[in-house]
């Protein structure tokens, strides 16, 4: 009888990945010895017992004791990322060294999603770098890649939260649906596609990648003519930033820039993160619970630019990112003599007060990713043609959907002469 095929989640990993795994597995137990140091000092205050050197820590023994574990993790976790440093470019040559599997970097994008600016603050290994993408490998202009097949036609497509580049490759009842292959195969683009820490704040990523753009049309290995964008969820919000960044620094990318077509990107936010806002208010609000007030604030800030939908540096510096406060982000228009088009989903079978304001495509509300907002200073003014509902459709089916890919096609179609 044949043997079952291993499932084995070890053949994933890299030994780069055995380090980052290890420093946050100190930062973890570091993490958790203050949190529970916090909780002890509550219930120590309230018998007046004062606070040890900074609030939130013992005082005497037992502050000795806390101080002690955290020393010790941090000992382990410096002497293991060494032995493993030195290790890294052995385990990394050896024959069987794989390419990074979808898995993995499914894991990878999930993981930077949420704590990625924490990853690239503490230089570890896990955090990953944002670059553009050809036939599933990193564009390097130094060592500029074979292109022959390239067009002067460039399609753009940025994913959202938690994602990597190649989630676009999805299946929809059973059929491969590539929203950059159709439109590459059909109207003469060629696709490349960015891959990014969606940790970071969004305007950091926008600086990123509008340098990223500057080099791609200074390089690209023919003339260009048009670069069009698709970008989902989040992507969206870094397409706005990084324009706004290029037309700020007069850099030459956007003269090339045609079309933009957003896929449930929260122009305006999303509830969630309004709601986790909440629960750090809540957990704060008392000195038994404002330790643990410490795991929401785990989260990136990425995660919390969506509150809003920020894209400028302004929006959020200066700022405590976790700290409730009023939509008080910079007013920033659709990109000025750029085709536009917004896709929004909707879990409901058709359109009605309340199902726009609570339904949405379950994180996006309808008016957010159609750029409708109550203050009228803050809509983003798209054409009525260049609005497209899906009904009964989730979030992430904007991937998969062949309406969505018919919609496309028919807005980037060229008109006849």
């Amino acid at each position: 009888m044949t043997k079952p095929a291993s499932k084995n989640p070890l053949k994933h990993l890299r030994a780069s990945d055995i380090r980052g795994i290890a420093q946050l597995a100190t930062q973890a137990t570091t993490g958790v010895t203050h949190i529970a140091e916090g909780v002890h000092q509550s219930v120590w205050r309230t018998l007046g017992a004062p606070d040890g050197k900074a609030p939130g820590q013992t005082r005497g023994l037992t502050g000795l004791v806390y101080q002690g574990v955290r020393g010790v993790a941090q000992l382990l976790g410096q002497g293991v990322d060494a032995v493993l440093t030195r290790l890294q470019p052995l385990l990394d040559s050896a024959p069987d060294t794989r390419a990074g599997t979808p898995e993995r970097e499914a894991v990878l994008a999930a993981l930077n999603g949420v704590m990625g600016d924490r990853l690239a603050a503490s230089h570890n290994p896990l955090a990953t770098a944002m670059t553009l993408r050809y036939q599933g490998e990193a564009l390097n202009w130094q060592a500029a890649p074979s292109m022959p097949d390239a067009k002067g036609k460039v399609l753009l497509l940025i994913h959202g939260l938690c994602m990597n580049d190649l989630q676009w490759h999805a299946q929809h009842k059973g059929q491969a649906v590539d929203h950059g292959e159709a439109l590459a195969s059909n109207l003469g683009y060629t696709p490349v596609y960015l891959r990014y820490n969606s940790g970071l704040h969004t305007s950091q990523n926008g600086h990123e990648l509008s340098a990223l753009l500057e080099q791609l049309v200074t390089h690209w290995p023919t003339p260009i003519e048009e670069l069009t964008v698709v970008a989902h969820s989040m992507g969206g919000l870094l397409t706005r930033s990084a324009f706004h960044d290029a037309k700020q620094a007069g850099m030459r990318w956007p003269h090339f820039l045609k079309n933009i077509v957003f896929l449930g990107t929260p122009h305006h936010g999303a509830p969630l993160e309004r709601a986790g806002n909440w629960v750090d208010v809540i957990l704060g609000s008392t000195p038994y619970s404002a330790p643990f007030a410490k795991l929401g604030q785990l989260r990136s800030a990425g995660i919390t630019d969506l509150r809003y939908g920020h894209v400028l540096d302004v929006d959020w510096q200066g700022h405590d990112r976790f700290h409730r406060q009023p939509d008080s982000r910079q007013i920033v228009p659709l990109p000025q003599g750029i085709a536009c088009y917004a896709i929004a989903a909707t879990m409901a079978p058709k359109r009605g007060a309340l199902a726009d304001r609570l339904i949405g495509d379950g994180l996006v509300p309808l008016h957010s990713a159609l750029g409708q907002h109550d203050d009228p200073r803050r809509n983003l003014v798209f054409a009525k043609t260049s609005q497209w509902i899906v009904y009964r459709t989730g979030h992430m089916a904007l991937l998969s959907s062949p309406e969505v890919t018919q919609q496309m096609l028919h807005w980037l179609t060229p008109m006849p002469a």
